[in-house]
Order: structure tokens, then sequence, then C-alpha cells
């Protein structure tokens, strides 16, 4: 009788150290910081041409399960997208490098096959806090940055994101796709370049697992 209350308790005590694990790693909130690559498509104007540019992203994300495999990981970030032009504007060549600062608030629905891997998806916002340009045209060049006071800049955007993250205990690395929905001049009276935004991204993150006790 003895052993059997030994071998109970031993259960008992296993499982409710099973349930604190699993109350522990319910909601995890962490923290993540990388680059990206963009550049921008759908673009109109005459004899326009696009390169690609890095940028800095970084800041927050908190996963939120809703079953073993499947859940929720909404973030917040600070993101830099942008790209370098060359063209012609009134018949003289010109050399653009724009930076575009947002925050980003991507809602992303994820799936986790295995406690390694988590593929994301869903919808982001994005709203614009200010641009960079570095431009130069023959002997001229200058840099301005501004916050779109009027020109009619689009700086509310949608967009939409998606990748993976492979979970290494408390360290994430992230890979990220993206594209805007809707182009950056808002109505179409805006004399700025029309395009949308296209990015990659890579980060590297810290899981701060909820201590519930």
């Amino acid at each position: 009788m003895k052993k059997i209350i030994i071998i109970i308790l031993a259960i008992a005590f296993v499982s409710n150290n099973s349930n604190a694990q699993n109350l522990r790693e319910k909601f995890v909130f962490g923290l993540k910081a990388g680059a990206n690559y963009s550049n921008v498509y759908d673009s109109q104007t005459e004899q326009f041409q696009a390169d690609p540019k890095p940028g800095m992203a970084g800041g927050a994300f908190f996963a939120i399960p809703i079953s073993k495999f499947i859940g929720i990981q909404p973030e917040i970030l600070f993101s830099q997208r942008g790209f370098h032009a060359t063209g012609v504007m009134i018949g003289s060549a010109y050399d653009l490098t724009r930076t575009t600062s947002y925050i980003d608030i991507p809602l992303l629905f994820a799936v986790k096959p295995n406690k390694y891997l988590t593929l994301l998806a869903g919808p982001q916002y994005s709203y614009l806090l200010k641009q960079k340009d570095v431009f130069s045209n023959g002997s001229i060049s200058y840099a301005q940055e501004q916050e779109f006071k009027n020109d009619n800049i689009r700086k509310n955007i949608l967009c939409f994101t998606g990748g993976m993250d492979i979970n290494l205990r408390h360290l994430v690395l992230g890979a990220r796709a993206g594209f805007d929905f809707q182009n950056n001049n808002g109505n179409g009276t805006s004399t700025t370049p029309r395009y949308k935004n296209a990015w990659g991204q890579v980060t590297i993150g810290y899981r701060f697992f909820d201590k519930i006790q």
C-alpha cells in the first residue's frame, strides 16, 4: 500500500510539473533585430530603374498558442525599406537613394509542425514615419529628410508578410518576405514616383518565456 501511495504521489508530481511547464511556455514574449533587403515594384515614372538596398529591422513579438500546433504571433517592428534608383529628369541623368522608415505591425497566423520550426503568414499594417533621399544630378548632390506633412504621400499601408522561425530554445532565427498591397502616393496626385515596396528580412531574436508560478 505504501508503494502504491508513493507511485501515485510521483505521478501527480510529474503531471503537476508538466502542467506548470506548459503554463510557463503558453505565452512567449521576445525581442529581435536584423536587416531588410528591399526594392520597389509596380513603379511608374519616366525612365525609372530601381535596385535593392539594405536597411535595419527590429522590435518585439508575442507568441500566443491556440493549440499545440497553431497560434497567432503579433509583432511591432521598426523597419527601413527603400531603393537605389537611376533615371532621367528634364534631360539629365540622376541618381537617387531613398530610405523609408516604418513602424510595422504584422498579425501572423502560426503553424508549428515541431518544436524547432514555426511557419508564419498574415497581413501587416505599416505606418510611414519618415523618408530620407540622397539625390545627385551631375555636379549637384544633396540629402533631404522629411516627414510628409503634405505631398499626399500614403502613410498608412496594408501589406502581406510570411516566412518562418527556427526555434533553438531561447534563440529564434527568422526569415520573412513581404510586399505592399497599396502604392505609396495616395490618390495619385503626389509628384513622387509611384511604387510599392517589396522586401526580404532576416532577424535573430531572444524568447523570454513567461514565468508563471
